[in-house]
């Protein structure tokens, strides 16, 4: 991947188009679990790609672009979550588009989709995209001990869900 980065800090278009596609699944995954609708997550990408694109020459280390591109990414996520909240003050949105999940990943989704976003960014992008603590710190800008408090927090949330019988005991 760092060649293909070099390759398209030297405005290669081509490898910039291949680095870009072998991480469609990251982007969207990441940008689904933020977002929760189809059409946000393409907006988020196709903000993301062109943001990359203009500002791959400033990027230090090219073997932090997928880190780099995340947070770019959500920070796209962000700003079209303030936006649907401006909307949301001056009017209602009609229904998102329905979204066929294979049965295997639906229980998961609905799990995860449950947690605070503090929680579920972090989980997707922990146990989702497999980045390491460290590299999530990275992402969210925040110190790695709260990224391990919070896949713990979200851990005992998702127990609580799951095992409601066992925190009544413990209580």
């Amino acid at each position: 991947m760092e060649n293909l980065v070099n390759r398209a800090k030297q405005r290669d278009a081509d490898a910039f188009t291949q680095l870009m596609q072998s991480q469609m699944q990251h982007m969207y995954k990441t940008a689904r679990a933020i977002l929760g609708h189809d059409e946000d997550a393409a907006d988020a990408i196709s903000d993301t790609i062109l943001a990359c694109w203009e500002k791959l020459p400033e990027l230090k280390q090219n073997r932090y672009f997928r880190t780099w591109m995340t947070r770019i990414l959500i920070n796209k996520c962000s700003d079209l979550l303030e936006k649907r909240k401006r909307l949301m003050l001056t009017g209602d949105l009609p229904e998102g588009a329905s979204y066929e999940v294979g049965y295997e990943n639906l229980e998961w989704q609905e799990a995860v989709k449950s947690l605070d976003e503090r929680y579920r960014l972090t989980v997707m992008l922990y146990y989702g995209e497999g980045f390491k603590t460290s590299e999530v710190a990275a992402i969210l800008d925040i110190p790695e001990s709260t990224v391990r408090t919070r896949l713990a927090r979200a851990r005992e949330k998702l127990a609580e869900m799951y095992y409601p019988e066992a925190r009544r005991k413990t209580i």
